[in-house]
């Protein structure tokens, strides 16, 4: 297991990516803890990606999402699947970006300097388990390239889950 997860920044954001995810799938290797994996993607994404403010998971709950592993600022523990970002993932079961948090209906700020966020659900058969919730300190930090490789983490996550 490698504990240095190195990122050439001079590389546009797919081919960060594209050197990020083997180096995550490394770590987790062999691993079988969920939390001591999931806590380290957390750092990986967090250390490895330019402008990733605050990343974690939340896990579903009932009718809640309960906070999991994260990276950043002191997070909400608990939110009910009515409001924000990662409540609406879990409804429409897609990935959600928001370009400004400000503009959300319904946004929950755990943080206030909190700008954008990408919300990717963790999906097994049409259910949702849980999200990856990715936040930004920068406006429209996030596109189809974070969406499309954060999209294939969590199968990844999926997998380590075990369910």
């Amino acid at each position: 297991m490698s504990e240095l997860i190195l990122i050439d920044k001079s590389l546009d954001k797919a081919k960060q990516y594209e050197q990020l995810l083997p180096q995550i799938k490394s770590l987790v290797k062999g691993e079988s803890d969920l939390t001591a994996n999931l806590a380290n993607i957390c750092a990986a994404l967090k250390y490895g990606m330019d402008g990733f403010f605050w990343v974690g998971f939340y896990f579903v709950k009932g009718d809640e999402l309960v906070l999991g592993p994260f990276q950043g600022p002191v997070a909400c523990t608990r939110i009910k699947i009515q409001h924000g970002v990662c409540a609406a993932t879990v409804k429409e079961k897609r990935t959600i970006i928001v370009d400004d948090v400000n503009t959300f209906a319904g946004h929950i700020a755990c943080s206030s300097e909190s700008k954008s966020e990408i919300v990717i659900p963790i999906l097994k058969n049409g259910e949702v388990l849980g999200v990856l919730d990715v936040d930004s300190d920068s406006v429209a930090q996030f596109d189809k390239t974070d969406a499309k490789y954060l999209e294939e983490l969590c199968l990844l996550v999926l997998e380590l889950t075990g369910k």
